[in-house]
């Protein structure tokens, strides 16, 4: 465990820097106060459940399940930059095995995961305070939700970054992929209403789910809809998880 530890400070370290940290706030705070505030011209009430939820609250509370997403890159970035310079062969040829590097980095991705939806949730209350129903199911749906999309999320850019040797493919495959997660998906606008083309291209994107499970636990709106998007979060996350783990398990460093 020891050395789990010590790999984890080492990706937190590298990885959590004051371009990061603003990256993390700033860009959120853009969206939920100046886009959140503005687009309510256009945007009155969005149907959530059996609420109606004005923009700007169902914009704070997407944002949070899109942070969370965008903060798990740092695991495909760490493995990518580690194949890059040879620190893979650094790290291996000490006391660490494969096992702990993998641990090390679903450990990495929880923590930075729950840090920022923590973060987001923190800048966004005021903006969607009026609508909370805490009640006993809410913290640990928000935790499961951040934890299981870290995760979900974290294996994605870890099999990308496993599977291209190129930088310049990686930067275009790894922002091209999480860039449709990030508009194709109710993190920004609600399925109702759209093209119903749109709206399946929605429910295919597992942050739609993210960001509807994080949702039902601010706003107290548990449907059959939720807990099933509670079970498909845990199938793509631990099927996603698999198939990393293989990946970097059997990659020829």
């Amino acid at each position: 465990m020891h050395r789990i530890v010590r790999l984890v400070n080492r990706n937190l370290t590298i990885s959590i820097n004051p371009g990061f940290l603003i990256w993390q706030v700033i860009f959120p705070l853009i969206y939920i106060f100046i886009a959140g505030f503005a687009y309510t011209a256009l945007i009155d009430n969005v149907p959530f459940g059996n609420k109606n939820l004005d923009y700007p609250a169902f914009l704070a509370t997407g944002m949070i399940g899109f942070n969370i997403m965008n903060s798990t890159l740092i695991s495909g970035i760490i493995i990518w930059n580690d194949r890059r310079h040879g620190m893979f062969e650094q790290i291996l040829s000490g006391p660490f095995t494969r096992s702990d590097y993998i641990l090390s980095n679903i450990f990495t991705i929880g923590i930075v995961g729950l840090v920022s939806a923590t973060l987001i949730t923190v800048v966004g209350y005021p903006v969607f305070f009026k609508s909370v129903e805490f009640n006993f199911l809410t913290i640990p749906i928000i935790i499961f939700g951040s934890v299981a999309g870290s995760i979900l999320f974290g294996s994605i850019a870890s099999i990308i970054s496993t599977r291209l040797k190129s930088s310049e493919g990686f930067n275009v495959i790894i922002n091209t992929v999480f860039l449709f997660f990030a508009f194709v998906s109710t993190a920004f606008y609600p399925a109702d209403g759209a093209p119903e083309l749109l709206a399946i291209a929605f429910y295919l994107n597992p942050l739609t789910y993210l960001v509807d499970i994080i949702r039902a636990g601010i706003f107290g709106v548990f449907t059959e809809l939720v807990f099933m998007e509670i079970t498909v979060l845990v199938i793509l996350a631990s099927s996603f998880f698999v198939v990393a783990t293989k990946l970097l398990t059997k990659l020829d460093f």
